[in-house]
């Protein structure tokens, strides 16, 4: 039996020493190369099945590395590992074609936990490398082990059209991952239409989706299109799918089966090649057992599953999202940039977020608005409290009208048609609520 060969590129040499004693096998020849130069060198003489690469280094760095492994050593794995466990650097990796990626400080036994497991993948599997796209929306951040593997799943999730359920409490980015994965995938250029499957009768929704001849119900005075065929080739996202009926459900379970839906009214079958990507805060298992979902339509939807942790489990993460948060609604508002005092920065990470990274949202975006100084104090910060066991937000009526104008200006990127549209007022009442609560 052949040798298994691995080669570890990394431009610090304490690094490249200790990696390689701990992957030294009997049955393992482990070689160093001290950058991608010497790396690309020693594939003339001799051809690894496994690279673990740093991503930062002088000259060639590791994801134009791992570019070349794939071109010259389509049957290679790669692993890469880097300090900046940053989601754009995981899903660069991850797009380009790497089959893990590890954040230094490395913990050794997972290393060998991860190089065993690829071997024993290399020995059952027959086909290459799998292709894995990933997210470029800069709100899904966190160092949180299950961040970076959510991640790493939006990438191999965008490689392939299969359906994808995305599991998660409110306001924990369930839009986000959808649309992470829509943007990275080969279908892109198509339309990415969202639909709430909860803000909608279930009388309204059928023609939502699935459009309406002219006459098939009181006010269907023309055809209408439906979602699936303003989606093309593109990706449907069905948010709050356990909201839906089950007359619904067996519907939505022919398009998953068949690809094909009835307008409302119509007698032709039409058909779609729409991706389904489905999102949920219910149980579904429980809604099963009760007779309220479709358990054939659950396996239909889930067979990618992402989950994603509430805030409140990655605390770790908070003071990296909430400058982000920050800076994204600096630029929306056009204001000067403003900084998180340590002192807010701590009240935030003792939080629980029961509304999750929205709720942290809406916080900072009304914090920069109430900023004085360039810098956001715990008095800035408007946060939940707990009565009966209940999360309740406790401010006045003219506090929420000024959150919630600001979240919607900033939202449009100050647009105020816009705003107003979405607010449902007129441009001079708008322009009198910006002066009143100083937002102008």
């Amino acid at each position: 039996m052949a040798r298994q060969r691995v080669l570890i590129v990394d431009d610090d040499e304490a690094i490249r020493t200790s990696t390689a004693e701990s992957l030294a096998r009997h049955d393992r020849d482990v070689r160093t190369a001290e950058s991608a130069t010497a790396a690309l060198a020693a594939f003339d003489r001799w051809r690894p099945d496994v690279v673990l690469s740093d991503v930062r280094m002088p000259g060639i760095d590791g994801l134009e590395l791992l570019q070349l492994v794939t071109e010259r050593l389509p049957d290679a794995d790669v692993i890469m590992m880097t300090a900046f466990d940053d989601m754009p650097t995981i899903v660069s990796a991850m797009r380009a074609g790497a089959v893990e990626f590890l954040v230094k400080p490395l913990d050794l036994t997972e290393l060998r936990q991860t190089v065993d497991r690829l071997f024993a993948d290399r020995a059952e599997r027959k086909n290459g490398d799998e292709v894995q796209p990933p997210p470029s929306l800069d709100v899904l951040v966190g160092h949180d082990p299950r961040m970076i593997r959510t991640f790493k799943l939006i990438g191999q999730a965008a490689a392939v059209r299969s359906t994808v359920l995305v599991r998660g409490e409110s306001g924990t980015g369930k839009e986000i991952v959808a649309r992470a994965i829509h943007a990275n995938s080969p279908q892109s250029a198509a339309p990415f239409v969202p639909v709430n499957c909860a803000a909608l009768p279930a009388t309204l929704l059928e023609s939502e989706l699935f459009g309406h001849v002219r006459g098939s119900f009181t006010g269907a005075t023309n055809d209408r299109r439906g979602r699936f065929a303003i989606a093309g080739k593109g990706t449907i996202f069905l948010d709050e799918i356990g909201d839906t009926s089950l007359e619904f459900q067996t519907k939505l379970l022919r398009v998953l089966q068949d690809g094909e839906y009835q307008p409302v009214g119509s007698e032709r079958s039409e058909r779609t090649e729409a991706r389904v990507i489905a999102a949920t805060h219910r149980g579904l298992e429980a809604m099963i057992a009760e007779g309220k979902f479709r358990e054939d339509l659950y396996y239909r939807l889930r067979v990618v599953e992402i989950e994603l942790p509430p805030l409140r489990e990655r605390p770790g993460d908070i003071p990296l999202l909430a400058q982000q948060l920050v800076a994204r609604a600096c630029r929306a508002m056009d204001c000067d940039a403003v900084a998180l005092s340590e002192p807010a920065l701590r009240t935030l990470a003792a939080h629980p977020w029961p509304g999750n990274v929205r709720e942290l949202e809406n916080c900072l975006v009304r914090a920069v608005v109430l900023a004085r100084g360039g810098v956001i104090r715990p008095e800035h910060l408007t946060l939940s409290t707990t009565t009966n066991g209940h999360e309740v937000l406790f401010h006045s009526l003219e506090d929420a009208e000024r959150d919630h104008v600001a979240r919607v200006y900033a939202a449009t990127g100050r647009q105020k048609t816009r705003t107003a549209e979405i607010l449902g007022i007129s441009r001079p009442r708008l322009d009198r609520l910006l002066q009143k609560h100083g937002l102008a």
